[in-house]
């Protein structure tokens, strides 16, 4: 992403999690549009309140990476260089808290998922975690009716109508691969949020639906059989003149800088930021 911006000389700061976690929305004020990275997983209460009250006040967001804002975390407000993580007992995880040991004891709130506090990423990102799997070659997104809407012909500007977006890149070949988001109505996104391309149907069984979305296990969850298993694109207002627009996939930046950045993931990703930023 940082080299795509300096190739196409697009003047930038960079806020880290820890500037936005302690300054907050007025930090975030300063800007028309903020983007994130492939993979904005750990985020704290002020963090997420912050993007939330950016939004609200007009601002806006490309979210371009997927498996974002996913787990609750914290900071020890006394020692703030410390950061803690409570995985709980659900959501795709690396370990699992021990029984009892589910709550931040350097804040006391419900570790573990956003998505089980009621904050799914899809209520800020329109969008939220599925599926995860690499394979020898990830796919590109196939436009959807939504695509067609002209609340979002800016965004589709010198893209053709049939092109599949994004089938090369430099993770697995392909923008739609590794750690994917889908947009779930149920799940709080927008109900005014347009769906404008995804992957469905183009994933193997390396893919596998992500466990929370999984009462009891099945053999058909990979990525040839069932239907959750995609990277979504969508777009969708909000107050004041804001937006998001997001991805749903890790590899989407990858595949920016194929063809001496001549190709529609770097098209869109172009004229989403320029609309934002005029």
């Amino acid at each position: 992403m940082i080299d795509w911006l300096d190739a196409k000389h697009f003047p930038y700061d960079v806020i880290t999690d820890d500037d936005l976690h302690f300054d907050g929305q007025p930090l975030l004020a300063n800007y028309k549009v903020i983007l994130t990275g492939s993979h904005p997983e750990y985020w704290t209460s002020p963090m997420r309140n912050a993007l939330e009250a950016y939004l609200y006040d007009g601002g806006r967001l490309m979210y371009l990476g997927g498996n974002g804002f996913y787990w609750v975390t914290g900071v020890d407000p006394q020692r703030p260089h410390v950061v803690e993580v409570r995985r709980g007992h659900a959501g795709t995880r690396s370990w699992e808290s021990a029984p009892g040991e589910g709550f931040l004891s350097s804040t006391g709130e419900p570790g573990g998922l956003w998505r089980h506090r009621g904050l799914a990423p899809n209520t800020m990102a329109g969008v939220g975690f599925t599926s995860q799997g690499w394979d020898t070659r990830a796919p590109g997104y196939t436009r959807q009716p939504g695509s067609f809407d002209p609340r979002v012909a800016f965004i589709f500007e010198g893209i053709g109508p049939n092109e599949t977006i994004g089938d090369f890149g430099l993770v697995m070949g392909g923008a739609a691969g590794d750690e994917l988001d889908r947009l779930d109505y149920r799940l709080g996104s927008p109900r005014h949020t347009l769906l404008l391309a995804t992957s469905s149907g183009r994933h193997s069984n390396y893919y596998l639906l992500a466990v929370e979305d999984m009462p009891s296990t099945s053999r058909d969850v990979g990525g040839t059989k069932h239907a959750l298993i995609r990277a979504d694109m969508v777009y969708f207002e909000m107050p004041k003149g804001g937006g998001v627009f997001s991805v749903g996939s890790i590899a989407w930046s990858g595949s920016l800088s194929h063809n001496n950045y001549d190709n529609n993931v770097s098209r869109i990703t172009e004229n989403v930021l320029r609309r934002f930023s005029s």
